[in-house]
């Protein structure tokens, strides 16, 4: 290059056409597998700059878009070569008159990426695909006015958006030939940046598939609520929006993600395999001491478990992102009166019913016996409760205002209410609770009754 600059010469030679013989463009060397761009653009060194920042390329050499055979038709365009290894670089990128904003991109960042993950025709096989998860309940994909850049932060801060790259690499991305054991990074994910259990620490690039999620799952400002995904509980003393203090080292008990499993109480419900989304163990995954954010959050047909559709937290038909059903128990004349049963009094509790994604590591038959709490049966199979309304499915936040933290037990506060004025509570060693709820109080000694209209009006429900 002259100083430094890319003139028409540094690619083309004008007076020979067929030096490359498959792109007859009267480039000055064949340019299959990305020959031309990588005369330039190294992905060998695993930074650059005098500032030791990371390479984006790095990882290339070995990438499913470096590898990939995948046969790709000469009327999509994206190259002369053949195969999506052959087309390498310019099946993203082109070199001419980019549609893109930024970086030559063909278009914009997801459009690019669905020009072959579409489950079109334009590559065979096809690839998996994931926007088909779009047409469900899904990430929300970059607007007009929240776009990804590659140089925004890291924790992503108000400009809330889920691109494609914000979870994927495409120059480092690999095949999933095997799924790795948690909390270790996919192997599609590989190359991708995140936050540290800390809320704060950049990883560039993150090791674990959980510090992905905690770009924007953690205590990056700008969350809100969104209905798309369904009812949201309520928990005291804590963001729900903010997994880190209900599942990192300090939470009072929470799901093995961030940490392994430490708890000494007895799981006499946990399976030893995990089912598959046909309810089988035959695409299950051996439990380990510690579990994945999408081993819970996936698409509800993924690949992973016995599906035929893309793994991850695409889409799912399913609230909040959920891999099977989990439903809610809501309580509309607010917290302490009766709560909604929209379930059969006798409810499936197999992987199909209304607690499917609990019942895939937990045998919902052996809780329901009341081994591990005297009142499961009555509350779900009898009364119709959902396991929303004691459990918070992160964890238990160090914060939270109810005591003791065991197993998980956080009440929803749009659920119940206190009891007369006293402290909600759960106490593990008795395995009673202090508050009102479905319209009865708890009282501290195990006492329980009805509460009459005039006792509510007296104050033996305080609603918060």
């Amino acid at each position: 290059m002259v100083n430094g600059n890319v003139e028409c010469t540094s690619c083309h030679n004008p007076h020979v056409q067929a030096v490359d013989k498959l792109s007859s463009n009267f480039l000055v060397r064949d340019s299959s597998n990305g020959q031309m761009c990588l005369a330039c653009h190294d992905p060998t060194r695993t930074t650059m700059g005098s500032n030791k920042q990371a390479n984006p390329l790095a990882g290339w050499n070995i990438s499913i878009h470096a590898l990939a055979e995948n046969k790709v038709s000469l009327q999509s365009k994206l190259g002369n070569y053949g195969t999506v290894a052959g087309n390498a670089c310019t099946s993203c990128h082109a070199s001419h008159n980019a549609g893109g904003a930024t970086r030559l991109l063909r278009a914009t960042n997801e459009s690019t990426c669905m020009n072959c993950h579409n489950g079109g025709s334009k590559i065979s096989p096809a690839a998996p695909n994931v926007f088909a998860e779009y047409s469900k309940i899904s990430h929300p994909l970059p607007n007009g006015s929240n776009q990804h850049d590659a140089k925004e932060s890291v924790l992503l801060n108000n400009n809330r958006h889920a691109s494609c790259l914000d979870c994927h690499n495409s120059h480092s991305s690999q095949r999933e030939t095997s799924f790795n054991v948690a909390p270790l990074l996919r192997a599609s994910q590989l190359g991708v940046s995140g936050i540290g259990a800390d809320g704060m620490t950049v990883l560039t690039p993150a090791a674990n598939q959980y510090e992905s999620c905690l770009r924007c799952h953690g205590y990056s400002a700008g969350k809100t609520t969104n209905p798309v995904f369904g009812y949201t509980p309520t928990r005291a003393g804590s963001d729900p929006l903010n997994i880190i203090p209900q599942m990192n080292t300090i939470a009072k008990s929470s799901h093995p993600v961030m940490h392994a499993r430490s708890s000494g109480l007895q799981q006499p419900s946990l399976l030893t395999t995990m089912l598959d989304v046909n309810g089988t163990t035959s695409h299950g995954r051996t439990m380990g001491s510690q579990i994945f954010c999408t081993d819970c959050h996936n698409s509800d047909d993924n690949r992973e478990f016995g599906g035929s559709g893309p793994t991850g937290p695409h889409g799912s038909k399913y609230w909040h992102l959920l891999e099977h059903d989990y439903e809610f128990s809501q309580a509309p004349a607010g917290p302490g009166t009766q709560i909604t049963v929209n379930l059969h009094p006798q409810p499936d509790l197999s992987i199909n019913g209304p607690y499917g994604m609990c019942a895939k590591c937990h045998n919902l038959s052996i809780v329901m016996q009341s081994t591990s709490w005297a009142y499961h049966n009555s509350h779900v199979v009898k009364d119709g409760f959902s396991c929303s309304t004691c459990h918070n499915p992160h964890g238990m936040s160090a914060t939270s205002a109810n005591p003791t933290g065991a197993r998980m037990v956080d009440f929803d506060m749009n659920v119940v209410a206190s009891n007369a004025g006293q402290p909600i509570s759960y106490q593990a060693g008795s395995s009673t609770c202090v508050l009102a709820c479905h319209g009865t109080a708890h009282d501290p000694g195990g006492r329980i009754h009805k509460i009459t209209g005039l006792q509510q009006a007296a104050g033996a429900i305080v609603k918060r």
